[in-house]
């Protein structure tokens, strides 16, 4: 007999009704993604009409930079107002929150993972430091991204004597997640997935404000699933599967076990070339990892960081984590940031929050769009796009040092190296330093109020951020002080005497391969 549990794709679409508000579990690259669930959403809209007027939260970016993922929701009528904490794997609702035709808003991803875990526990809602100083204040905006978003997200509140934030509960209507295998009762595992992410949290949301949680799973197992340790989200939280047998792990892997923590890795990282601004900004920006600390990277130069320890095959010397709930293994880039190839541990990433936001952080590892005079960083409205902050805050706001990494300007920039010299053949034609930041994702006050240490690394530079004010550390060899760094930023910083220099190691031109691990 057919299991009232497992649906169709239609029968699943029909269970989102109309002004329903829908939280989704997924992230970029196709990572935990349900697409299959989405994709039979968008076919009912374009067929009847409905469902109409959604409200989308989303944790983590969900889609593929094309038509997967989130990109089947952006369809005007269809989704009414998205709360997202990262918009660039979805261009199309990027298009309808630049065109005013949704009501956008941005927070970051782990408030929201921690805010949906404290409405699905029946509590009033979030207390947080996270975001304060920022857009996503209510004195700033309140995390709208464009003129509809009208009602700020959360409220200025005083607590012992301290600022914070209070988001009030956010109550679920539909969660849609997706797991591995799925018992006839409905208990789920997430075996071949590479993180579990806020599944549960969301789950847990919905449910208990009386929702409904539809689930994508690869198999459906008519036995009983033991050891019990297995099952991540229990039956008592579900109440429809749909069955993809030809789930893919994610957009660029159909499967590796590594991934997904089921096995090690021994292959060792192969020396590609890479760009070299790239690589001499992570080498400058891992000199300031001390050994034993606990490190978390997030995308772009910082995962390159990553990359970099792992092609000398120096992991074991530190604790690399990610946002996602991914601690240990080799870092992936790319499409596949998010994922680690024999990962020592895979916890949700609502925990992976806690662990953030209450300090175990000792480096911090993040890129950046902009800083201004202050001290400003925008990493969070690129190219006249929303991009929201991703984990950025809940990163940035919590670690006890925070290494800024990204090339000096942006768009262009060519660069080599010439008898141990750095020549910039081309700059960049945006300047990345500027009188001031065109958002606020963190705030140049934050290390005078609680004490953290911040250094900014670029390919030709470093400096360090005291009193609100940039201050030049060391440049490359070959950098010209005037010419190639203070003519070109959009304000004065501090200038030693004699300002360091690089070692000539981190301009090198090729990289060693790593010997695998034993």
């Amino acid at each position: 007999m057919p299991s009232p549990l497992v649906a169709t794709p239609k029968e699943i679409a029909a269970e989102v009704a109309d002004g329903a508000t829908v939280a989704i579990v997924g992230a970029g690259g196709g990572l935990l993604e349900p697409d299959a669930i989405l994709a039979a959403i968008e076919a009912r809209f374009l067929a009847t009409g409905h469902p109409r007027d959604l409200t989308v939260l989303h944790a983590q970016g969900i889609g593929d930079r094309d038509a997967r993922g989130l990109n089947r929701l952006a369809h005007a009528g269809l989704v009414k107002r998205v709360i997202g904490s990262h918009w660039v794997w979805s261009p199309r609702m990027q298009a309808l929150a630049t065109s005013g035709q949704i009501e956008a808003y941005a927070v970051p991803g782990g408030v929201l993972s921690l805010l949906l875990r404290e409405t699905g526990a029946g509590r009033p809602g979030l207390w947080t430091r996270v975001g304060l100083g920022t857009f996503v204040d209510p004195r700033h905006g309140g995390g709208a991204l464009n003129a509809r978003a009208t009602t700020p997200l959360c409220e200025l509140r005083t607590a012992e004597g301290e600022d914070w934030l209070f988001f009030p509960r956010l109550p679920v209507d539909v969660a849609i997640l997706r797991g591995t295998v799925s018992d006839a009762k409905g208990n789920i595992t997430f075996d071949r997935e590479p993180a579990e992410l806020d599944s549960y949290a969301l789950a847990l949301a919905a449910h208990n404000c009386g929702g409904r949680v539809l689930a994508q799973v690869q198999e459906l197992s008519p036995a009983p699933i033991l050891p019990a340790r297995r099952v991540r989200l229990p039956a008592a939280l579900v109440n429809r599967v749909l069955v993809v047998p030809d789930q893919p792990q994610t957009h660029a892997r159909v499967y590796d076990p590594r991934c997904s923590g089921e096995a090690i890795d021994r292959e060792a990282v192969e020396a590609a070339a890479p760009d070299l601004a790239r690589a001499i900004a992570a080498r400058r920006a891992l000199a300031e990892l001390p050994e034993g600390a606990t490190a978390c990277f997030g995308f772009g130069i910082p995962d390159a960081v990553a990359a970099e320890i792992s092609r000398r095959g120096e992991a074991d010397r530190y604790r690399m984590i990610i946002d996602h709930g991914v601690h240990g293994g080799r870092l992936l880039s790319g499409a596949l940031f998010g994922v680690a190839s024999g990962p020592e541990a895979i916890i949700s990433a609502t925990d992976q929050a806690d662990f953030i936001h209450g300090g175990a952080i000792d480096v911090a590892f993040l890129g950046f769009g902009e800083i201004d005079a202050a001290g400003n960083v925008n990493a969070s409205a690129l190219g006249g796009n929303p991009v929201g902050p991703g984990a950025f805050m809940d990163i940035a706001q919590s670690c006890r040092k925070l290494v800024l990494c990204g090339t000096f300007e942006a768009s262009g920039l060519k660069c080599r190296v010439e008898a141990g010299q750095l020549v910039i053949d081309q700059p960049g034609r945006f300047g990345k330093f500027v009188g001031e930041v065109a958002q606020v994702t963190w705030p140049g006050w934050w290390p005078e109020a609680t004490g953290q240490e911040v250094v900014v690394v670029t390919e030709r530079a470093s400096f360090a951020l005291r009193g609100g004010r940039l201050v030049l550390r060391d440049i490359a060899p070959g950098i010209e002080l005037q010419r190639d760094i203070l003519s070109r930023m959009g304000f004065a910083p501090e200038v030693p005497q004699r300002p360091g220099l690089y070692p000539a190691r981190m301009l090198a031109t090729e990289v060693p391969l790593a010997a695998p691990p034993a």
